[in-house]
């Protein structure tokens, strides 16, 4: 996806390293963002009213204690007013949100496709943490970023390029050949989806009808749905296989950690399939590549 139309450097003069100190304070400011959306979706409660507050003496913050990494370390992890820790989880996401959005940029460039990239892993941050607090992957997410994948791919064919998405160029969307590229995009995010969240139903209903027990969650249906319609069927399956292969690795670590060996231990899926999304996002083409060259020879 990095088709690369002018840098940073040629169209305003400043060195590289001013865009990536930008997209990395940028990135903090998101994280920041994300937390509250963190806290707050699971909880049903706005996003943007009323301002944040120390969820343990519920005082304002005031705005010089709410930048971005910057006031957790000068309060030493501490709030000012109760003296009550603040979760490490708060520098962490947002730490971890400037480093993604950091490596984006590296890899996708100062292109149009950018700003795509950037809220995709921006949504995939709030959807891994919200699964590992809560074990929920909200609509209110996953339903947003859905119809953002499928505008992109409407939009993108109009009036940027269509080679952006690569799976236009591979079965079965090359039986498509003559119809609007728009369409094919379009009609290629529809088959993405279905491919992602599809196989992940069928997986879960096929468990639940042999072991009586649910193992996949409508939230990761959805959730890889709309992954699905913005990277296309092949790095929507490199995203499940990543997130399958991850999760199973953690999933025999932990479980070898139990005295009783409990086979049943939930671990929330989402987790995983949100970092092999993000991590198909930006090297799933050169992994594909990989792959075919070494064993579909």
């Amino acid at each position: 996806m990095n088709i690369l139309l002018f840098s940073f450097e040629s169209l305003l003069g400043l060195p590289e390293i001013v865009a990536y100190l930008f997209i990395f304070i940028v990135g903090a400011c998101v994280g920041s963002f994300l937390n509250v959306v963190i806290y707050r979706v699971p909880n049903e409660q706005s996003i943007v009213f009323p301002n944040s507050a120390c969820p343990n003496c519920k005082s304002a913050i005031k705005p010089y204690d709410n930048l971005p990494l910057l006031s957790w370390l000068m309060l030493r992890g501490k709030c000012r007013n109760c003296k009550n820790r603040i979760s490490a989880r708060y520098p962490a996401v947002e730490l971890l949100t400037a480093l993604l959005f950091v490596v984006v940029y590296w890899q996708i460039g100062f292109d149009w496709f950018l700003p795509v990239g950037l809220i995709f892993v921006a949504a995939m941050v709030a959807l891994i943490f919200i699964d590992a607090e809560n074990m929920i992957l909200p609509d209110v997410i996953n339903y947003p970023l859905l119809v953002f994948a499928l505008l992109v791919r409407i939009v993108f064919p109009l009036f940027v390029s269509a080679e952006y998405f690569t799976d236009i160029n591979i079965a079965p969307l090359t039986y498509l050949q003559g119809y609007p590229v728009w369409l094919v995009s379009l009609l290629g995010a529809i088959f993405g989806g279905l491919v992602g969240g599809g196989s992940l139903w069928l997986v879960g209903e096929l468990w639940k009808r042999l072991r009586g027990v649910d193992a996949m969650g409508l939230g990761d249906v959805k959730m890889m749905f709309a992954v699905g319609a913005l990277l296309g069927w092949r790095l929507t399956l490199l995203s499940i296989f990543l997130g399958a292969f991850s999760g199973a690795v953690i999933g025999i670590f932990l479980i070898s950690r139990q005295k009783d060996k409990d086979m049943q231990t939930q671990i929330p899926f989402g987790i995983f399939l949100g970092i092999g999304s993000i991590i198909a996002l930006l090297f799933g083409e050169p992994l594909v590549r990989w792959y075919l060259q070494m064993f579909a020879a």
